[in-house]
């Protein structure tokens, strides 16, 4: 496919309707030959920097350091756009996530975390996906398009937005970390996605260091030796399965990049040591990759990687073909890599009430009754807090209470729900 490229040339932007040229996703260098085209000396590019990935200016009267006469003809011909949010749900666990609608009106969706001493924005690179893995959501959606670097960045400038974060500095900062972890994949998108983070990881713009941002591969090994070179964030691998027989049917690039070429390019990943380990991402579905077995065999061909694993209990998804394993097979399997000395965390659910949790997508209809076919992994996770199955089931009682009585409304709305999705 053609849009399935390792790299394009940046073209600058093109007007918009009425004209005027959106700034956002533009870099110093840039945004000085904007400027210098105006006659204006080349400090006012490091003014214009700063307004707009430092401080989230949305209206160039705000620039209040920057002559008004600059400031008219800056709003005459050029826009400091944002992505238009059209709908923003909330997880009862604190998870929000947003569809946004671009330009051309194609719609990409973004996640914010919140954790204690940290907030993690998941970020989409492209619409739709090519990389059909079997266990994702998004592989269901074909490809439409690579992101633009700016829709990329505005991605992360809109949350700051909604999460009131611009102004904020240090620990005070609600959005601190960043994972290229939502729709698409990053590596075939590589120069918009590198174009973006430069400009986040900029010190005088939204600066959020390399070391707080996660990249993750499917596996597109020519390109990730380039993203250690010229990026440097933390890589994450999608793994998903120990032998090339299993991984070519859920992770079809695995029919092009094989387990071992791609395990070879991660020891070659550039600044990877023991205190900055590459995230093998594991996803675990029943009766197909979580024996003790496949756990043992996961140990065997890490050799020799500063590794630490991220086991993912499966989210369901409409459709999907595939069941997540059983608490009691999880903790197995995250048992026998710890023993190997792998540490090897298991990732809570988050937003999966609301389809945001890994592998997952928009789904208007099916969001309340999912949170019931996740119910394993929640109790997986008191499970692994030291209550018992029982307790552990006693304890979600409420919110299978509640699921139960929306879905029973979602029932009896449901004719109304399918003719106002008719008309859109």
């Amino acid at each position: 496919m053609g849009i399935e490229t390792h790299a394009t040339t940046f073209a600058p932007p093109a007007p918009r309707a009425d004209g005027r040229i959106n700034l956002v996703g533009l870099d110093r260098a840039e945004l000085a030959a904007t400027l210098a085209g105006m006659g204006e000396p080349a400090f006012r590019a490091r003014q214009l920097f700063g307004w707009i990935y430092k401080h989230g200016a949305t209206d160039f009267q705000a620039m209040s350091d920057m002559a008004k006469s600059l400031r008219a003809k800056l709003a005459d011909g050029y826009a400091l756009d944002r992505l238009q949010v059209v709908r923003q749900q909330n997880s009862f666990d604190g998870t929000r996530k947003w569809l946004a609608r671009m330009e051309d009106g194609q719609e990409i969706e973004s996640v914010h975390i919140p954790e204690e001493a940290r907030g993690t924005l998941c970020v989409s690179s492209q619409v739709g996906c090519t990389l059909t893995c079997k266990f994702c959501h998004t592989g269901t959606q074909r490809l439409v398009r690579n992101l633009e670097a700016s829709e990329i960045v505005s991605q992360v400038m809109l949350a700051r937005d909604i999460l009131e974060d611009w102004g904020r500095e240090g620990d005070d900062r609600q959005l601190t970390n960043i994972v290229m972890m939502g729709m698409g994949e990053p590596l075939y998108n590589f120069e918009n996605v590198k174009r973006a983070l430069k400009l986040v990881m900029d010190p005088e713009g939204i600066a959020i260091s390399r070391r707080r941002i996660t990249l993750s591969t499917a596996g597109v090994v020519p390109m990730m030796k380039r993203c250690g070179e010229e990026l440097g964030v933390n890589l994450a691998v999608s793994l998903h399965a120990v032998t090339d027989e299993l991984r070519d049917q859920i992770v079809p690039i695995n029919k092009k990049y094989p387990v071992k070429e791609l395990l070879d390019a991660c020891r070659e990943y550039p600044g990877v040591n023991n205190a900055r380990r590459i995230t093998f991402e594991y996803v675990m579905l029943k009766d197909v990759n979580d024996t003790p077995a496949d756990a043992r065999q996961l140990v065997r061909i890490l050799k020799g990687i500063p590794a630490k694993m991220n086991l993912i209990p499966f989210n369901p998804w409409p459709g999907a073909p595939f069941e997540c394993s059983t608490p009691d097979a999880i903790e197995r399997f995250a048992d026998i890599l710890m023993e190997a000395g792998y540490a090897s965390p298991i990732r809570t659910p988050r937003g999966s009430d609301i389809l945001a949790a890994c592998g997952q997508l928009k789904s208007d209809s099916e969001n309340l009754l999912l949170s019931l076919l996740t119910l394993p992994a929640f109790v997986l996770i008191l499970k692994r807090a030291g209550l018992s199955r029982a307790w552990a089931l006693l304890a979600l009682a409420p919110s299978i209470g509640i699921v139960l009585v929306f879905a029973v409304l979602l029932f009896r709305r449901w004719p109304a729900i399918a003719a106002a999705e008719a008309k859109r």
